[in-house]
């Protein structure tokens, strides 16, 4: 499969992701193991292209304050830890089960974001964060998720921060896409402790990347802007389809 296509498939999971704080991995997962990716593979590639992807959104998100930091520091760091221990778990996972594990958290994570986009209401001026500590697990939760199965960082962060707390939606996104460089980071290294159990293709990842990185600052601007329930419901509708006949199918 030629990297351009790669490349095209990376702008279009920036923008949704940079637009509404969730979707890169998501996506990006899915047309791997579509394309017979192993789970490992699928989710070291995702993450690599991610440490440019996400490093030109959370640059992008900064320049037009789309960050909060006090919350960007209790996320990233517990989110770091837990996709380093995701990462190594799904290092270990055997070939033959790891794309059905794989294939069901993102059909999980697919349900759970159309649940969110079609029955909840986003967003909430229920509560300001008080207690770090809430923080905390939900970034140690969502990096664990995210690297063990190839995505979900976004989904799981961005809709509880929004139904939670009284932080701008914008502030929510970019502070989410912008922790998630720390997320991508210790996710990759992970993958690298056990980089000769994974086979990895540069043409995927430098594709993934460039795709991405061009369509930073795009999605950061759009940020807000798009029909977040109606892309978003599109997002989930599609991983939900295809992961879900991938599992009937025996992947």
């Amino acid at each position: 499969m030629s990297w351009l296509l790669f490349a095209l498939a990376g702008s279009i999971a920036q923008l949704v992701d940079g637009a509404l704080g969730m979707g890169f991995g998501l996506l990006s997962s899915t047309l791997l193991l579509t394309l017979g990716a192993s789970a490992a593979l699928a989710s070291t590639a995702v993450h690599m292209a991610e440490l440019c992807t996400t490093l030109a959104s959370g640059v992008s998100h900064w320049r037009v304050d789309n960050i909060d930091k006090k919350i960007l520091l209790r996320l990233a760091i517990p989110g770091g830890i837990g996709a380093f221990l995701g990462a190594l778990f799904l290092s270990w996972i055997d070939l033959s089960t790891g794309k059905v594990f794989i294939s069901t958290i993102l059909l999980f994570l697919g349900f759970l974001l159309l649940y969110r986009n079609l029955f909840s209401t986003l967003p909430g001026n229920i509560m300001d964060i008080k207690n770090p500590k809430f923080l905390s697990y939900l970034g140690f939760s969502g990096g664990f998720v995210d690297a063990s199965g190839g995505g979900g960082w976004g989904p799981i962060v961005t809709p509880t921060l929004l139904s939670v707390t009284s932080v701008e939606p914008r502030k929510v996104i970019g502070t989410v896409s912008a922790s998630e460089f720390i997320v991508a980071l210790s996710a990759s290294l992970g993958f690298l402790i056990n980089i000769n159990r994974i086979d990895i293709d540069w043409s995927v990842v430098a594709g993934l990347a460039l795709g991405g990185t061009l369509m930073a600052p795009v999605a950061a601007l759009l940020a807000g802007k798009l029909p977040k329930r109606a892309l978003a419901s599109l997002v989930a509708v599609a991983i939900i389809l295809i992961n879900g006949y991938r599992l009937l199918v025996g992947n």
